[in-house]
C-alpha cells in the first residue's frame, strides 16, 4: 500500500512537470507569433512610406523625360500652390500638364492654355504627405517628398532648359 503510494506521487509529479513544460511551450509559442506579426506589420508600415515617397518622383521623373523639349519645363505657383508645368504644342495649340500637391494628394491637370481652368479640376495621381519643386539651375530640377523621410530626385533638362 505504501508502495502504490508512493507510486502516484510520482506520477503526479511527471503530471505536474510535463503541464508545466507545455505552459511554458504555449507561452514561448504565442510570444513568438506576437512578436512576428509586430515585425510583419513594421515591415508594411516601412513598404507604404516608401511607396509614397518614392513613386510621386518616378511619376514626375517620367512625366519631365516625356515633355522634355526646350522651353516647356518650368515651375509657377497658381492658387498659391507650387505647380510643375509642363507646356506642349499640339496641332498649332497650346496645352500645359499641371502637376502640383493638393488635399493630401500630387495631382495632375492637362489642359489647353486659355481653357480657364482651376486646380481644383486636376485628377488625383497618388496619396503622399507632400512635394516640392525647385529650379536649381537652368537645365537642373530638384523635386522632393514631404514626410518622416522624405526623398528628393535631380532631373536634368537635357533640352536646354525651362521657360524664363
Amino acid at each position: 500500500m505504501v508502495r502504490k503510494n508512493v507510486r502516484g506521487k510520482g506520477q503526479s509529479a511527471q503530471f505536474l512537470f510535463i503541464m508545466l513544460l507545455f505552459f511554458a511551450l504555449a507561452i514561448s509559442a504565442l510570444f513568438t507569433i506576437l512578436f512576428g506579426a509586430k515585425v510583419y506589420e513594421n515591415i508594411g508600415q516601412r513598404m507604404e512610406d516608401n511607396f509614397k515617397q518614392i513613386t510621386p518622383l518616378a511619376y514626375i521623373s517620367n512625366q519631365i523625360k516625356q515633355s522634355d523639349r526646350f522651353d516647356s519645363v518650368s515651375i509657377t505657383t497658381l492658387e498659391g500652390i507650387s505647380v510643375l508645368k509642363l507646356s506642349q504644342t499640339y496641332n498649332d495649340q497650346e496645352y500645359e500638364t499641371l502637376i502640383y500637391y493638393q488635399d493630401g494628394s500630387v495631382k495632375e491637370l492637362f489642359t489647353s492654355v486659355d481653357s480657364g481652368l482651376t486646380l481644383d479640376a486636376g485628377i488625383e495621381i497618388m496619396k503622399t504627405d507632400g512635394i516640392f519643386f525647385e529650379m536649381i539651375s537652368e537645365d537642373l530640377l530638384r523635386v522632393e517628398t514631404k514626410g518622416s523621410e522624405g526623398q528628393s530626385i535631380l532631373i536634368s533638362l537635357r533640352s536646354g532648359g525651362r521657360q524664363k
